[in-house]
Formats: C-alpha cells, structure tokens, sequence
C-alpha cells in the first residue's frame, strides 16, 4: 500500500496529462473510423482500466489506435453495419488471448533498433503533421495535403494554407507554447510546487478561460457527447449483432483486425520500453492477453478496437509517471469526465490540445537521436529514414515492415560477403591457401565461393577448413565435391577440415 502512494504523487500528475492527451484521440480516431464519438471513449476506458489492471507494462497505456481507423472505416463498410463489425473487434480480442497463451509475444524481439526508432520518430513527425492545421485553426490535414503534394504543387498548397489560417487559434497557440517553455525550462526547475503541476493541465485550464473571450469556431472546439440522464448515457453504447456470425467475412475480418492490433501493440512496446527511465522490460504474452481482453470486453458494449497507444505511453513517461495506476487512473478520468462534465470539456480549444500533442511530438522526434543514428553509419540510418518515410506516407505498419525489409537486406548482403575467410600465402607458410568458411554458409553464398574456387591457382596448396561453421548448405557441400574433382586437374593438394567425407561423396 505505501509503494502505491509514493508512486501516487507521480502518477495522478501523469494521469491528468494522459487523460488530456487521450481525449482528443478518443474523439478524433472514432470520427475518423466512421464510428460512433461515444465508441472511442468507450475503447479508451477500457484501454486504461480493463488493459492497465490486466496488462504487465509499467508504463504503457492503451486505447483507440490511429493505425487502425482504416480498418476499421473500410470494415463497418464492409460488413455493414458498426453493430456487425463490434463482432469482429471480439473475435480479434479472443484470437488475441490464444496467440498469447501460444506465446507469440515474442515476435517483438526481432525488430531491429534502427526500425523501432525510426518508429517513434515518424510518429513524432506525423503527430506535429496532424496537429499542426488545429494549433493554427487551419481545417484541413497536413497529413493528407503530404500526400498529394505532387498532385497540387508546393505553391498551391502554401497559398491555400495562408489563407485558410485563424487568427484566434494562432494566439492560442502561441501563448499555449509559451506557457508550455516557461512553465516546463524555467519555473520547474526551480519551484517544487510548479514541478508538481503539469504544463498541459495548465494550458487546457488558460484555453477554456480565453474561449470565453475569443471567437473560436464550433468544430475547432473539442465536441463530446451530452447525456441529459442516465439512460441517455447508456444508450451511447452499442451491443454488438450476433447474427453476423454466419458470415465467413466476420471471421476473417477478425482475424485481420487481431494480426495488426497485435503487431502495433508489440511494436508500441517495444518502443515504450526502449524510453522507459526505468527501463523495464514487458512480458509481452501477457501483454498480448491483455489487449485480447481489453478488445473483448470493448467489442461487446461498443467500443473500438484497442492497441497500446505510443503517443499515450510517451507521454505518460515524459510527465514522470512511475507504475500502470497512472493508465489506470486516466482510464477512470475519462469514464468520470464523460458523465459528470462534457459541458466543460465541450470548452478546450483544439488549439490547447494540439500544443500539447505537438510538444510531446518534438519530444520524439528527438533531434540528438537522429544525429546519434547518422553517424552509426548508412547500414542504420537507411532503414531509420525508410521507416519515417513510408510511415508518414503509408501508415505505421507498411513503414516498420519496409524497414524491415532495408534491415534484411543488408544482413543478406553481410551474408552474401562474408561466407569465408581466405589466408593467403604471406600469412601462412605452410599452405599456399587456407580458406575458412564461417559459422553459417547458405546458398546464398555460392556464387563468391564459386568464383573464389575458380581462381585458386594451378599447383597449389588447399586447406577448406569448415570447423567453427554450424550450418552449411548441401549446395555448398556440392561446389566442395565438384572442386575437390576439379582439383585434380589443376594438380591442386586439397585438405578438408570439419567436412564428413560422406556429405561430399
């Protein structure tokens, strides 16, 4: 009990933060999967106390993901009707159980660094990019305007945006940023008592004070549900339709819906842990339970699919939380702001809460990293920047898996180069050749030993020496067998070590 009120003072704080951050991607996300609002407070309740309570993760927090709105919009679509698609968001929460009782959490552990860094950058980025047309009162996405950058031009775009801005969401902005710098570079620092006081609640309570006296338009003012009573309340949410369940396309989708949800999760882990101060390490089958859970019960009273969150978790860490109750308590913040006070929340500009979000967004972009990762050299830097790239103009999933890809690449090439090592005469007085092949000898090695064999010259010594590889291929053991006949011909003394002469009969 007392270890829960020593990490008290540091996760309520914490909690204040999330919960503001969480709000607004609640809202936004469900709007953007075609969804009902009330479904992605729905997902984020129970992202923080259903997944808080369940999940190991000391600091990850859980809710409605982004990477999952197209999905989800393209499913309801599909199948018909949100009703039929929560059946699926439970189908993916029980496949999710499965998969972690199969122990498939793992699968987290084979991402490269370069690739999870390269994550929290480009969502960094794409956060800001998001943001950016609320902190300046512009409607449209910057977002979507990257994408069709080459259809519109540069010029146009700009002219468009200049004329589009508002002036009342700029000064909110700027005095919300200012605040933000002071209070967090100068006044913390200093003071205890500012230390103790987020700099986010401040500027949400200073934008709901200045929406009072500046003219802000309806839709650039968070907009949540109003319930006159308690059954108005309940009727916000949404009990799934069973009958969908004759249609193989539910299965499917589920399933669809259980493979992303859990490779974002695992990956937002991964990332999370990388910036936890603490630097624990999560057990991601439970972790994986967890979210099956969360999307279990999510699905059955209306809510949308849930993934660990890294916009969420990053910021819970960057405002000193120290165990889950901070998730926990931003689960119950959400819950108690949707009954008791969706008229005050209904007053923060979206302005207030993109300031917010674009801080912690500069945060991961981290510019130090960056630098750091450059001077790793090319090997690293190109599946970082890859990454970033594709994120901001795919999605998250398409970007990590092209990454990915860039890491393979170069491993296969490290493979491909580094099949043996060959000693020459100047080293070795005994042999004219010594050529050791490494630890693992693929076929994808046969042409550079081929063309090392071939032009080995006449009248020389040969040692092959195969007695520190582990695993070597049978068509490498077959260029062996074809070299050791060919040697003859060349009057080339040929030695074999490590190699059964059975594998080369």
């Amino acid at each position: 009990m007392k270890k829960i009120f020593d990490n008290l003072r540091y996760d309520l704080p914490a909690s204040l933060v999330v919960f503001l951050v969480a709000l607004p991607l609640c809202l936004g996300i469900a709007m953007a999967s075609g969804a009902p609002l009330f479904s992605g407070i729905i997902a984020g309740i129970i992202g923080g106390i259903v997944v808080g309570i369940a999940s190991g993760s000391s600091l990850g927090v859980s809710g409605p993901a982004a990477g999952l709105a197209v999905i989800v919009l393209n499913g309801i679509g599909q199948i018909g009707s949100y009703e039929s698609f929560l059946v699926a968001v439970m189908l993916a929460g029980i496949l999710q159980i499965i998969m972690g009782s199969l122990k498939l959490g793992t699968i987290a552990y084979y991402f490269p660094s370069c690739v999870i860094k390269g994550l929290l950058c480009g969502i960094g980025i794409i956060i800001c990019l998001k943001q950016l047309p609320h902190a300046l009162g512009y409607d449209a996405n910057f977002a979507d305007d990257f994408k069709e950058f080459f259809d519109q031009g540069a010029l146009n775009i700009a002219k468009e945006t200049i004329t589009s801005l508002t002036p009342n969401a700029i000064i909110i902005s700027i005095l919300s940023l200012t605040l933000i710098a002071i209070w967090d570079k100068i006044l913390s620092p200093k003071f205890q008592l500012c230390k103790a006081i987020p700099s986010p609640l401040l500027v949400i309570l200073l934008g709901i004070i200045l929406s009072r006296f500046i003219d802000i338009a309806d839709h650039q003012i968070v907009q949540l549900p109003i319930a006159q009573n308690a059954q108005e309340f309940f009727q916000q949410f949404t009990l799934p339709n069973f009958e969908i369940l004759r249609d193989p396309q539910i299965y499917v989708l589920g399933l669809v819906i259980a493979i992303i949800a859990s490779l974002e999760t695992l990956l937002c882990v991964e990332a999370t842990d990388k910036i936890d101060p603490q630097k624990n390490i999560t057990p991601t089958n439970r972790e994986l339970k967890a979210q099956g859970l969360g999307n279990l019960i999510s699905g059955l009273i209306g809510g949308l699919p849930i993934t660990q969150v890294i916009v969420r978790s990053s910021a819970n860490i960057s405002f000193n939380a120290k165990s889950k109750l901070s998730a926990i308590l931003h689960g119950f913040l959400l819950l108690i702001s949707a009954i008791l006070i969706p008229e005050i929340l209904n007053m923060i500009p979206l302005a207030s809460l993109a300031c917010v979000l674009l801080v912690i967004g500069f945060k991961l972009i981290n510019v130090k990293m960056i630098i750091k990762i450059f001077r790793l050299g090319y090997e690293q830097f190109i599946p970082f920047l890859i990454t970033i790239i594709c994120m901001i103009i795919f999605d998250l999933l398409k970007g990590v898996m092209l990454g990915m890809l860039i890491s393979l690449g170069f491993i296969i090439f490290h493979n491909f180069r580094n099949a043996y090592e060959k000693i020459s005469e100047s080293e070795n007085k005994q042999h004219d050749h010594i050529i050791k092949l490494a630890q693992e000898v693929s076929f994808l090695n046969k042409g550079a030993i081929i063309e090392m064999l071939k032009n080995l010259p006449n009248d020389s010594s040969v040692i092959i020496d195969a007695s520190q590889s582990r695993v070597i291929d049978y068509d490498v053991y077959e260029i062996i067998k074809d070299f050791k006949e060919n040697a003859k011909t060349k009057n080339i003394k040929l030695q074999l070590k490590g190699i059964s002469s059975s594998k080369i009969e």
